[in-house]
């Protein structure tokens, strides 16, 4: 028997099969799960032909995060499917072009606007909307996909700031919904070479570096290590963690020059 065995599980942020969301939404449904995806825009249609390559396809239901109205009509769908949410995977991001690239003057509000409410505000309205269904659950667990923000990274610029805002508000996400046996942890990964990776100019540094600095090694195309970590916090595994990040990135965070 899997450890998400009868879980019922929203995963958020796929795209391609290089997702790192893919991967978690694969291993969860090998361990048990049963999965709902979403998609947004015009990437919808490419989630859903990316959902049939799963071992068992999943629906695909649109979230578009700058719409309020989609988090209630998500919930609504997800309350006369199955009732209750066991878990959610937050692995949603974007920012413009300006956002990004070794300037981090060059970007205006308007554009970073919208990074910090696609990349972080939007885990407070995904995770507030299902509160009612996760209490239904008797409890569940929310976790976000993140690139730590302690320091000011190369390229990284206004994407960086929001992945900071993330880790604050699932501190504040994880002190609030508490008391309804909810659980908010942040997964804070290595570089993947995912299509979002791709967009960032300059992204072949991390490549580069990562692999060299990383007591562990690592390999931007092995997406399995965080998956996994994912997986675990979705289950019950960790019935008294909340408000964490855990870091799976090789080790890279725990070392200096």
């Amino acid at each position: 028997m899997g450890i998400l065995e009868g879980k019922r599980i929203l995963v958020t942020g796929v795209l391609t099969d290089a997702s790192l969301a893919f991967a978690v939404a694969r291993l969860a449904q090998a361990e048990g799960a049963e999965l709902v995806l979403t998609g947004a825009a015009r990437g919808l249609s490419i989630t859903r032909r990316t959902a049939r390559k799963l071992d068992a396809p999943a629906d695909v239901l649109e979230l578009d995060v700058t719409d309020a109205s989609q988090f209630d009509a998500l919930a609504e769908e997800l309350r006369s499917r199955w009732g209750a949410v066991d878990g959610v995977l937050h692995a949603i991001g974007f920012a413009p072009p300006d956002c990004l690239g070794g300037d981090v003057m060059r970007a205006g509000w308007d554009d970073v606007a919208v990074a910090l409410q696609i990349s972080a505000y939007s885990l407070k309205p995904l995770t507030q909307s299902l509160l009612p269904l996760l209490r239904a659950a008797g409890g569940g667990s929310v976790v976000g996909l993140d690139f730590d923000a302690r320091v000011a990274w190369p390229v990284y610029d206004w994407m960086g700031v929001a992945k900071a805002a993330l880790e604050s508000l699932a501190r504040y996400l994880a002190r609030d919904v508490g008391s309804a046996g909810v659980r908010v942890n942040l997964v804070a990964a290595g570089p993947a070479r995912t299509l979002a990776a791709k967009s960032i100019p300059g992204f072949e540094r991390f490549e580069e570096v990562w692999s060299e600095r990383a007591p562990l090694g690592w390999d931007v195309t092995d997406s399995k290590a965080v998956a996994q970590a994912c997986v675990a916090m979705l289950s019950d595994w960790f019935p008294m963690t909340t408000g964490e990040i855990l870091h799976v990135d090789g080790g890279f965070h725990a070392v200096g020059a």
